[in-house]
Formats: structure tokens, sequence, C-alpha cells
């Protein structure tokens, strides 16, 4: 599951975040502790929690005490938010810029991606 690519804890977190956009992870379910977390895939519990504090940092888990880590209700739609916002700066952005670099009217961009979903 883990790749030398980025940190553990951080891929961990991705992960999460990965479920709760598909809909594996629906808003106020609860997910595993950081301690089955950590012996589910072996690893250090204090890596483990690390990706998981980072998920309560930027909203996507909220803790109950005595009880557990639960997804946030809204965990989805802010994430969805984020990517979109990330989507358009990553690829939008620098293609438009790209189009306009080289006389591509934006008018024939929409039309080709028009095309593209209508051939789908």
């Amino acid at each position: 599951m883990f790749d030398d690519r980025s940190p553990i804890y951080r891929q961990i977190a991705d992960r999460i975040k990965a479920d709760v956009l598909s809909g594996a992870l629906q808003g106020d379910e609860q997910v595993m502790s950081t301690n089955q977390y950590a012996a589910f895939y072996r690893i250090n519990p204090a890596t483990a929690a690390k990706a998981f504090q980072q998920l309560v940092d930027e909203g996507v888990l909220y803790k109950k005490r005595g009880i557990g880590m639960f997804v946030s209700p809204a965990a989805r739609d802010e994430l969805r938010a984020r990517r979109r916002e990330r989507f358009f700066a990553d690829v939008v952005d620098p293609m438009v810029a790209e189009a306009k670099a080289i006389g591509i009217p934006l008018g024939d961009i929409v039309k080709r991606i028009d095309e593209l979903e209508r051939n789908r």
C-alpha cells in the first residue's frame, strides 16, 4: 500500500481522503483507531496518529472523546471543492495560458471539450 514517493503519514491521509471522495467513507462514519490502523498496516502508531491529526486539522475527521475518530459530515463536499480549485489552478489555468500563447481561441477549446464529451 505504501511507496517511497512521500511520507507514510501523508499517504495514509491521502488514502482516507480518497475513500471519503469515493463515498467508501461517509459523513459521521467511524474510522479505524490509530492503533487499529497501525496494526492492520504494520506501521508505527505515531505515524498513523500524525496522519489522523493532519486530517483533523484539515476538517476531514473529528474526534469524539472516548469513542474515536469520525468523518466530518461536510468532508466530501469540502474535499471536492479543494480538488476543483486545484484542478483549475494546475490544469485549466496553464492550458488557457498555453492556448493564448499559441493563438488558440478559447472557443475552440470549449468546442473540443464538447466534442470529447459527446464521443464518450
